[in-house]
């Protein structure tokens, strides 16, 4: 297994696998990125583009599955062109809620929406849109803000990563189905925008970010 991305669900998923006997056959992660002490252990490689390690993650690769987690890489070839499987644990329920993680919990609670979810997709050469493999639910009460849900949806997320890492070690990952319906993207212009909804009933909820403050700074300033 190589593993895409940073912070502490990253490595969260990369020690789930290595105590679990799973091959760990390396770790990309952005340049000055923060890691556990136990790291020295696994192969990582720090990067500005994983794109340009395809030749040499495909050589490392033992079973061909690379996990993307907490990435915000954008696979392109020629790395997408190597034949490895690459599979994303998405913060968000596909094809509604495309986007960053950030944006993805602030717009679901200012919805209204009851529910909320992981998704584990296929890569494919376009922005969460690949074919979905499964998913962890989880509900969003009526009171719930910001940290609430974003503390759910870390736990779902890293749910879904074992349980899916389990499928791998004993075969048995389905192959991914294509969703129909309408989608919604929410990048970094969801995020420069959000304050537009301050109007919005639902707004403080979206915007307390409690814990995350430390983790999303720009938003917190912004928000206010």
């Amino acid at each position: 297994m190589i593993f895409v991305g940073d912070g502490a669900l990253l490595w969260r998923a990369v020690d789930h696998a290595r105590r679990s006997g799973y091959a760990v056959d390396g770790v990309c992660t952005s340049v000055g990125g923060d890691r556990p002490p136990w790291a020295e252990s696994v192969a990582v490689h720090e990067t500005t583009d994983v794109n340009l390690l395809a030749d040499e993650l495909a050589a490392a690769s033992t079973d061909g599955i690379v996990w993307s987690i907490d990435n915000r890489f954008l696979f392109r070839a020629p790395l997408l062109g190597t034949g490895l499987r690459i599979f994303n644990v998405h913060g968000g329920p596909l094809p509604q809620y495309r986007g960053l993680p950030l944006a993805l919990v602030a717009h679901a609670i200012l919805n209204g929406e009851t529910e909320f979810a992981a998704t584990l997709h296929e890569v494919d050469a376009g922005i969460d849109t690949g074919p979905v493999v499964d998913e962890e639910r989880f509900p969003v009460e009526p009171d719930d803000v910001f940290e609430d849900v974003m503390l759910n949806l870390v736990e779902a997320c890293h749910r879904l990563f074992v349980r899916a890492a389990d499928a791998v070690a004993a075969d048995r990952l389905p192959r991914g189905e294509r969703r129909p319906g309408p989608g919604g993207y929410y990048g970094r212009r969801a995020l420069t925008e959000f304050v537009r909804h301050r109007a919005h009933p639902n707004y403080a909820r979206a915007t307390d970010l409690g814990m995350f403050e430390d983790f999303f700074p720009e938003a917190a300033a912004a928000w206010r």
